[in-house]
């Protein structure tokens, strides 16, 4: 055991990251907008003979419209025959548009319902991030009970938070006619945001929080304010200085997503661990600050829950990330993607960073700068 691992130092460790820890939580974040949804209740159930059955079960608060892929109409249940037409959907919680055939056409038609209950045998929406509202289910017991439940507890007024800002004056999507940065479109798994003449449209209503979209801007046209940024480094500073100030030694900084942090079941005495919304809405920026300020290895905790698109976008920030590390000298492997299950053998390695001073800076809502502080 080296004495960088020493029970004596765990001991101390120990402490420190739980004062650390605790000081951390006191810190406040600035509040962000809220989006607002209100659903009546009614409902579109898509499916065939499976459909029309379970509207017909439902009462109270769901009022029912069957969009009906195969099969004849049954007597009593409203319902729609789509035969050959295109089935389009569009819309999220309390405001969906399902629309059958061409507009302007004499077979066109369309309806607007609150939420949609989708009981294909494949879903029609494919993205992997599904609009708030629209569900899916197996056309069996106990799944239809679920849904049934689900769907119940999807009436009323709802709100979530805005996670994003746009500033469509740096952004480099095109500009003078001229096609430029698509990766914030290319990586949204929520089908979220959609290219303009020379910007991009963010729909809140859409978003969902995913955070990639700001992790993979050049420019950071595209911020997460669910922290922000700013925010993010403050409480990174704490962690940092505040575990430094009651004797740690080589601290490590894991960022977890929220819904996966449970899985944290033990805690090496050196780690330092920030849950965010979402993974991936921390990027290189943040990454490249935390060693900045301190840590020796920053972390990256994957249970392999995020959407396939959003960890193949994450690992090229990485891989970035790492580039850099390695074009200034350092190794690459000071910051690592990792699963849960490796958790104490990366925090029981040798320190793979360490700065001789360490930085101070605030950091920037501008990505940019806040990189390059990082990087001086």
């Amino acid at each position: 055991m080296t004495q960088a691992h020493s029970p004596a130092t765990d001991l101390r460790n120990a402490h420190a990251s739980a004062q650390a820890m605790a000081l951390a939580a006191t810190h406040e974040s600035e509040s962000t907008s809220l989006i607002q949804y209100y659903s009546r209740g009614r409902v579109a159930v898509i499916g065939g003979h499976e459909a029309q059955d379970f509207a017909a079960r439902l009462s109270g608060k769901l009022t029912a419209q069957v969009i009906l892929t195969d099969g004849a109409v049954e007597p009593g249940v409203p319902a729609i025959p789509v035969g050959n037409r295109q089935l389009r959907i569009d819309g999220y919680l309390g405001n969906f548009n399902i629309s059958l055939g061409q507009a302007g056409r004499a077979n066109y038609e369309a309806v607007t319902v609150d939420l949609v209950l989708d009981l294909s045998a494949s879903p029609l929406l494919t993205m992997a991030m599904k609009p708030p509202g629209y569900l899916t289910a197996v056309a069996e017991e106990p799944y239809l009970t679920q849904a049934e439940q689900a769907l119940n507890e999807l009436t009323g007024t709802f709100e979530k938070p805005k996670y994003f800002s746009y500033d469509a004056s740096i952004c480099a999507h095109g500009r003078s006619g001229i096609g430029g940065c698509t990766n914030c479109i290319d990586a949204c798994p929520a089908d979220a945001i959609t290219a303009l003449l020379e910007s991009v449209e963010v729909n809140p209503n859409l978003c969902q929080g995913g955070g990639i979209c700001a992790s993979v801007c050049p420019s950071g046209a595209i911020r997460y304010v669910y922290p922000t940024a700013t925010d993010t480094l403050k409480t990174l500073r704490t962690l940092l200085n505040g575990y430094r100030d009651a004797g740690g030694d080589y601290p490590v900084i894991a960022f977890a997503a929220a819904d996966e942090a449970n899985q944290l079941t033990s805690k090496p005495a050196n780690l330092l661990v920030l849950v965010v919304e979402e993974l991936a809405s921390v990027g290189l920026e943040i990454w490249l600050s935390a060693l900045a300020f301190g840590a020796t290895r920053v972390l990256l905790l994957d249970a392999g829950a995020m959407p396939e698109q959003v960890g193949v976008f994450l690992q090229q920030q990485v891989m970035l990330a790492k580039q850099i590390l390695q074009g200034l000298g350092y190794a690459g492997d000071a910051l690592r993607l990792v699963d849960y299950h490796e958790l104490e053998q990366q925090c029981a390695e040798e320190p793979g960073f360490a700065l001789a001073e360490l930085a101070h800076f605030t950091g920037s809502p501008e990505k940019r700068r806040t990189v390059l502080q990082a990087i001086d």
